[in-house]
């Protein structure tokens, strides 16, 4: 009897606590093991945008498990998981899927070695670079809690998993393809992105613009060229490339509300051929930021006025001005709903401790996922919120000596995964229980 006592009592020590036995944080603790296997699969196994295939099945298969119906291939490989459970408000969760065009150097034990081709034809090495593997784990951590606590809320959950956010097609794609026509559309969006600038598993949320307008732009400086012995019978690019470099700078320190930030970066400048011969033209690519439409448009007729105003001052022919591109399309700004994102980031300073959530300041970053919201702006209250990711030691001491971390998109960013996925999952879920009350 004495062992068979002893066996039961094992047995029910062995099971699950319910979810009314144990704090979201407690499940995902208990959880965090399996996680981790789940994420170092992801991250083994990268895909480019567009071509998320494997990352989206694990997603649905995830959802499908708990009980979403899961529709695939949405905006080419996109996932919609929905989620019914009665009168409520509708919350859309977002993970972002690709990984990026980078050859690893984390010296991870379980380091992407994979390689393929990007939609623009580059072949290359494939890692996640951005972190997307960790928002994909907790958006399956997600999904999994408020599956089973379906009895502490009521309302509509939609999950997806989003494509290409590296190019800043996928919310669109997603769009286009009927994500608010097809399935319930939201009055609130969540999503999170890890980041270095905080310690690991802080959470935080800016207040109004999150993220900026990022537009992309090719400058085709065109002059006359010759012997670089005799520049009296030339009309030289590279100089009046140079000029164009650091005039455009006065857009931003002269033409600009210095409390409206932007910038312009001048990220490649190629000209010319050999040491005594001048070009016929220069070649430069600029990267610009900015929050407001009304000032990207601004910023963007500002850089064609300069292209323009520096080669008639130069002296260059009405047939040889400068050809200015600006590459579409454009991923534009992110918003956060200052109000909601407030009472979302007292919620959990309530919840996950007031030293784990803090207001943070807009970036200059880029992230489409602003467009849920602007599909029906006014209507739908929306947050991104960021994860931290570096260690706090390492994270003051470079901030002490001032020396750089690893960013996003560097080959060697490694975040600390089960502190990203573990805060990650549940600011989403805290906040999606606090909106969706029974």
């Amino acid at each position: 009897m004495r062992a068979i006592l002893l066996a039961s009592a094992f047995v029910l020590t062995s099971l699950p606590l319910t979810a009314h036995a144990e704090t979201v944080a407690d499940t995902v603790s208990r959880d965090m093991p399996g996680l981790l296997e789940i994420y170092r699969d992801l991250h083994s196994n990268p895909e480019l945008s567009f071509q998320e295939v494997r990352s989206a099945r694990i997603m649905a298969d995830a959802a499908r498990k708990v009980g979403f119906t899961v529709t695939e291939k949405v905006g080419k490989t996109g996932v919609v998981a929905v989620l019914k459970n009665g009168a409520g408000p509708t919350v859309l969760i977002r993970a972002d899927m690709d990984g990026l065009p980078v050859v690893e150097q984390t010296g991870l034990p379980f380091a992407s070695t994979k390689r393929g081709t990007s939609t623009a034809g580059v072949e290359s090495g494939i890692m996640h670079a951005c972190g997307h593997d960790t928002h994909m784990t907790a958006w399956i951590e997600t999904a999994r809690l408020m599956a089973a606590r379906k009895d502490e809320w009521s309302g509509t959950l939609v999950m997806i998993g989003q494509p290409a956010e590296e190019i800043g097609l996928g919310a669109l794609e997603m769009l286009k393809d009927g994500l608010y026509t097809r399935f319930p559309k939201p009055d609130y969006t969540l999503a999170f992105h890890d980041t270095p600038e905080l310690p690991a598993g802080t959470v935080g949320a800016a207040k109004g613009w999150a993220l900026a307008n990022v537009d992309s732009v090719d400058f085709l400086v065109r002059g006359v060229g010759g012997h670089g012995a005799y520049p009296q019978t030339t009309r030289d690019p590279i100089v009046l490339a140079a000029s164009i470099v650091t005039k455009l700078q006065t857009l931003v320190s002269r033409e600009n509300n210095p409390l409206d930030p932007v910038v312009v970066t001048v990220g490649s400048f190629h000209a010319g051929t050999k040491h005594n011969i001048i070009s016929d033209e220069a070649k430069l690519e600029l990267t610009v930021r900015s929050y407001s439409d009304e000032t990207r448009t601004r910023l963007l007729d500002g850089i064609a006025r300069v292209a323009k105003g520096e080669a008639i001052a130069s002296g260059m022919p009405d047939d040889r001005m400068p050809q200015v591109t600006v590459k579409e399309p454009h991923t534009r700004a992110t918003w956060n709903s200052p109000e909601f994102a407030e009472e979302a980031v007292a919620d959990l300073k309530s919840k996950m401790g007031a030293d784990k959530v803090v207001i943070t300041p807009s970036v200059m970053g880029g992230e489409d996922f602003g467009e849920f919201r602007r599909a029906d702006e006014g209507r739908i209250k929306s947050v991104i919120f960021w994860v931290g990711g570096t260690d706090p030691q390492k994270l003051a001491a470079a901030k002490a000596n001032g020396t750089a971390m690893p960013s996003l998109h560097s080959p060697f960013w490694a975040p600390q995964a089960d502190k990203v996925i573990a805060s990650g999952a549940k600011a989403l879920t805290l906040t999606a229980l606090r909106l969706m009350p029974r």
